[in-house]
């Protein structure tokens, strides 16, 4: 029995380099050094410099960190399109002063759909490059009515105020990156769809280069729709037709999102989970997304499984992560990704264990996990079971998860918010929505419903919490986090990461780097990437001495050097204001006064 389920798991990863290598998200195209940059009372950190003008413009006009963050999202939907957009969801997270809410505007899966979506005829699992490009994995799209849930709660300028940056650049162009022009060549599927062929390469079937200014007016009409209709314009009428026909009409993988799926669709607050951490004498409360976000629990069960073991007092060697502290990392991580695959999905579908997700983060049950980490490589690490819990769930198997783009902001007022945005793979479905009105360009859909398990159950008839339901949203790994200082309640960070499952060590290799270790943002981002899911070790290519891997091979860790293309961006308070930090390997940068 157990014999099908790991032949159908490796079914799922077929078309992957590797069952036990994830795929990244998004191919490496360099490392720019960055400064770290500090403010006095304000900042916007995005990946894109355009899109961080955009946001630090709606700022100085008077704006909140919420329309700031907007006027971002709109820009990055232009000059970062192969990572989020109109055609993919978000989950943002934000603070008042006093209140920190969560909103999640995650995909959901149609109203057609079932926990057969990605198996053939046979009732064998696609091969995940198979299943993503097209309409099959797209789900309702849920980013810009979130945004402007929470815009109608915070913002302070007019909501088509923010759109003015990104239609401008629409209409007059913007210069192709060396990020994006690298993407492009290394893109094998999207020049399969002619809006896109047309839109993203030239006479000849190439990436236009860099430098070349690229137009997309198509985006730009869309753009002013939503500005003075609101989410509506996205939702019903001409545009959400032209989605639903993009997805339905696939020649060889058409979907099941329907007019009704958008018109429905409805972005979600969330109470914030939240837990404490106290490393080097510092008592924090770390909060983030809760399910069907899996980066908070996860990151709070490594924080919570280190602090019980002697990595918590381990500093770095030669400015970097050793080999003992990285066994601790990679062994705490496997008990935190097991019970991700058994216990996390859309909590409207599934029951938490223990009575509740706060369960996965008590005390005593991080101690019985912790006493499970010994000084060699452990030949199993199962899922837990907080409570006595019986497992009516079988775990998710490992698969790919893809790429993101994130945004932290913090205002004069002293409000914040970080905010992780998605279509899922890099350039999405592979299908860029056009009208048809005659304008060149449109945006790019969401193959988020691949975050789903292709696999709905296993040999035993046992059902994967995560497989695919109509009106499901996906377990994600988007980490926006807010970290405060426990007793008083002052904003400490916001941060985050693109990444797939990956975001979930980036963004703890941050707070560790910042809040243990004591690196500024800027240092702490910088810090080689690591990680462990299943499979090998994995650290970034070419940043670890050969002692470090050899060390890691003496505890019995498979290790395999990659490119980690993180994206972190962080704002972090210091004694008299702000420093914030830009991931070296992407295009980001920070502006604020």
């Amino acid at each position: 029995m157990k014999t099908l389920f790991f032949v159908l798991l490796a079914a799922v990863l077929g078309g992957c380099a590797a069952p036990s290598v994830p795929r990244q998200p998004e191919a490496a195209t360099g490392w720019t050094a960055k400064p770290g940059w500090a403010t006095r009372h304000s900042a916007v950190a995005a990946a894109n410099p355009l899109a961080t003008q955009a946001g630090w413009t709606m700022l100085q006009e008077g704006g909140s960190a919420i329309d700031a963050a907007v006027a971002v999202q709109m820009v990055l939907a232009l000059v970062e399109p192969q990572s989020s957009g109109l055609g993919g969801g978000a989950f943002l997270l934000h603070f008042d002063g006093k209140t920190t809410q969560a909103y999640d505007g995650r995909e959901t899966a149609p109203a057609a759909a079932d926990s057969r979506l990605f198996l053939d005829a046979d009732g064998k699992p696609l091969a995940f490059r198979a299943a993503i490009a097209g309409g099959r994995a797209v789900g309702t799209p849920g980013a810009v009515r979130m945004l402007e849930m929470a815009q109608r709660a915070h913002g302070r300028l007019p909501w088509a105020r923010l759109f003015a940056p990104a239609i401008a650049l629409a209409e007059a162009g913007f210069p192709v990156s060396p990020r994006l022009h690298g993407l492009l060549r290394a893109e094998q599927q999207l020049a399969q769809d002619p809006v896109a062929a047309a839109y993203f390469y030239d006479a000849q079937g190439k990436p236009w280069p860099v430098g070349h200014v690229l137009k997309n007016p198509e985006l730009a009409a869309v753009l002013r729709r939503i500005a003075t209709e609101g989410s509506q314009a996205l939702h019903e009428g001409e545009v959400a037709q032209a989605i639903v026909a993009k997805v339905r009409g696939h020649s060889s993988n058409p979907g099941h999102l329907s007019l009704a799926d958008l018109a429905s669709y409805r972005a979600l607050q969330r109470e914030p989970l939240c837990f404490d951490w106290q490393p080097a004498a510092q008592a924090l409360r770390i909060c983030g997304m809760p399910p069907p976000g899996s980066a908070t629990i996860a990151i709070g069960q490594i924080l919570g499984v280190l602090a019980r073991t002697p990595a918590s007092s381990l500093p770095l060697q030669d400015g970097l992560p050793g080999a003992p502290w990285l066994h601790l990392y990679a062994e705490a991580s496997r008990l935190a990704y097991a019970d991700r695959a058994q216990y996390v999905a859309d909590p409207a579908f599934v029951q938490p264990p223990a009575g509740g997700w706060a369960g996965l983060l008590s005390p005593d049950y991080l101690a019985q996990r912790a006493s499970l980490v010994g000084p060699q490589r452990a030949p199993q690490m199962p899922a837990g079971r907080p409570g006595g819990t019986a497992l009516a769930y079988a775990p998710m198997p490992e698969q790919p998860e893809q790429g993101t783009s994130h945004i932290s902001v913090v205002d004069a007022r002293g409000h914040a918010l970080a905010m992780t945005s998605t279509i899922e793979d890099a350039f999405g479905a592979r299908q860029m929505v056009n009208r048809g009105k005659g304008l060149a360009g449109g945006f790019l859909l969401n193959n988020e419903l691949s975050d789903f398990s292709f696999v709905p159950e296993a040999a035993d008839g046992k059902p994967v919490a995560n497989r695919v339901e109509p009106g499901k949203r996906p377990r994600s790994s988007m980490a926006p986090t807010l970290v405060f200082e426990r007793g008083s309640g002052r904003l400490l960070m916001s941060l985050g990461s693109p990444g797939g499952a990956m975001i979930i060590h980036y963004a703890a290799k941050a707070l560790v780097g910042n809040l243990q270790w004591g690196l500024d943002m800027q240092r702490a981002i910088d810090l080689p990437n690591f990680g462990q899911m299943e499979g090998p070790l994995l650290l970034e290519d070419k940043r670890f001495p050969t002692a470090t891997l050899q060390g890691l091979r003496a505890n019995g860790h498979s290790v395999q050097e990659v490119p980690l293309t993180s994206g972190l961006q962080g704002i972090a308070a210091v004694p008299g204001g702000l420093f914030s930090g830009a991931d070296p390997r992407r295009e980001g940068i920070v502006l604020g006064d």
